[in-house]
């Protein structure tokens, strides 16, 4: 059966970890993780800090999405954010390798790396994304190059997913046909 949920792009650095908060304290609600994902796995370079909030992983199971990664941890996520979250695997976008994002001549000036890539996946159909680096010409680029309903929601990198980020969330879904309406959740 296929899934006919809109889709939730979820990026992991900004949105689920706060990475720009003071990093002398821990904002609320997030506890600490040192991890060696890909790129980080020397053992002569500091494991990465990671904050997390484990309330957020039963507050995006309750969205009428279809939860995707949306980040440059990519399958990554799978093993080192999800699993503190209380997530099951999620299927993830493939991105571009670094050195081919910044030298991709079909990327328009302005726009986010991961803005074509995230219209091909989507491939018309509803989605949401969340990341901390979205802007006005990523939205633009959108609404000519997606032919379905998108939400882009900008999250404060220094304040991660709050409960109005989840009530939006949940307020777009329900204005898409064929939603169901769902109840408030907690972040």
């Amino acid at each position: 059966m296929t899934d006919t949920r809109p889709l939730l792009l979820i990026d992991v650095d900004g949105p689920l970890n706060p990475h720009a908060a003071n990093p002398n304290k821990r904002p609320h609600g997030y506890v600490t993780h040192r991890m060696r994902p890909t790129g980080w796995d020397s053992p002569h370079r500091k494991p990465l800090r990671v904050w997390l909030n484990r309330t957020h992983g039963p507050a995006l199971m309750a969205l009428p999405y279809q939860l995707v990664w949306a980040t440059a941890w990519e399958a990554e996520a799978n093993e080192w954010i999800g699993p503190h979250l209380g997530l099951p695997e999620l299927p993830h976008i493939d991105w571009p390798q670094p050195g081919e994002r910044i030298a991709d001549p079909s990327i328009p000036a302005g726009l986010h790396w991961k803005t074509l890539r995230v219209v091909e996946y989507a491939a018309g159909r509803p989605f949401a994304w969340i990341d901390d680096e979205i802007s006005l010409r990523d939205t633009d680029y959108i609404a000519a190059n997606h032919d379905g309903p998108a939400l882009l929601h900008r999250v404060s990198p220094r304040l991660g997913l709050l409960q109005d980020d989840f009530d939006t969330l949940a307020a777009w879904a329900a204005t898409l046909p064929d939603q169901e309406p769902t109840g408030r959740t907690s972040a």
